[in-house]
């Protein structure tokens, strides 16, 4: 228990990007040993003096057993890098995130998933795809994962509930708080029902917008495939689509009307290639 304080001081200091924080635990292997150095020694070491100032700031060092005494009392769990149960899809990408707080059920992490995304705006026509998809997927033994926000995220993994399969909702905030506020419910409900609530920030972390572009990598990252129902022509969900892309994963557009502007995004997909789904076994083929 000692030591998983370490990994909750790393995953506090702000201004170190997860690609750095890996090639750091890859030179150190242990965040026990970062802890330990001086901003002298960092320096010397090759690290640029604004980071070694980061992390050599006490203020990251400090009330640790309270978030640990947190985290335990609010059946909140650590997962790292380094064990076991990391899920080996994301340990692959570009910059998996150090650590994963986790409420609910760790053991679906590694299992098959499809992600479901979209905007919050969504159309009645986009909410029924979504709910359908997601149930029918879960009905395949096919975890669904989204990001807990409005509109086609939540439709997503009500759909996947009402089938009574297992969701993952990545969140950009500290699993302390539930962002939208509306979703409350549907946080609890999810880990009630065997699914799992994940972020890779500390509790107390606000939902601010910096935030959410970072945690698309770890829902793409996460799943098998990417299914986007409905998207504007500058959404965030295609954020969530170029990190899919990056990481290799095939990426599914619902089709819309021309005339709708949350059908701009995904019928762009599909110009560009990505696969163009009309029914449950457009999907199942490539499973």
């Amino acid at each position: 228990m000692e030591d998983i304080k370490y990994w909750i001081w790393l995953s506090r200091v702000e201004g170190l990007n997860p690609k750095l924080l890996n090639d750091l635990l890859e030179k150190y292997n242990d965040p026990k040993v970062i802890w330990n150095k001086t901003k002298e020694e960092l320096i010397c070491e090759g690290l640029k003096e604004s980071y070694a100032n980061c992390i050599t700031n006490n203020v990251y060092k400090k009330n640790l057993d309270n978030y640990l005494k947190y985290m335990i009392n609010n059946n909140i769990e650590i997962i790292t890098i380094k064990d076991k149960n990391y899920p080996d899809k994301l340990k692959v990408i570009y910059d998996p995130p150090i650590v994963l707080y986790i409420k609910g059920n760790k053991s679906i992490l590694n299992k098959k998933a499809m992600a479901i995304i979209g905007c919050r705006e969504c159309t009645k026509y986009g909410e029924n795809i979504a709910k359908n998809l997601a149930y029918n997927l879960s009905f395949n033994n096919i975890n669904v994962i989204s990001g807990l926000a409005k509109g086609i995220d939540s439709y997503a993994h009500k759909g996947c509930l009402m089938s009574s399969g297992k969701t993952i909702a990545v969140v950009g905030c500290g699993l302390d708080r539930v962002y939208p506020i509306e979703n409350e419910y549907l946080f609890n409900d999810i880990i009630d029902k065997g699914g799992a609530i994940i972020s890779e920030y500390i509790v107390g972390t606000k939902p601010v917008a910096k935030n959410f572009p970072r945690r698309n990598r770890i829902i793409s990252g996460l799943s098998d495939s990417v299914i986007v129902v409905e998207a504007k022509k500058k959404s965030g969900t295609l954020i969530t689509v170029d990190f899919a892309l990056e990481q290799g994963k095939n990426i599914y557009a619902i089709p819309g009307n021309i005339d709708n502007p949350n059908a701009y995004g995904t019928n762009d997909l599909i110009k560009q290639g990505a696969k163009i789904i009309t029914n449950l076994e457009d999907i199942l083929e490539d499973l």
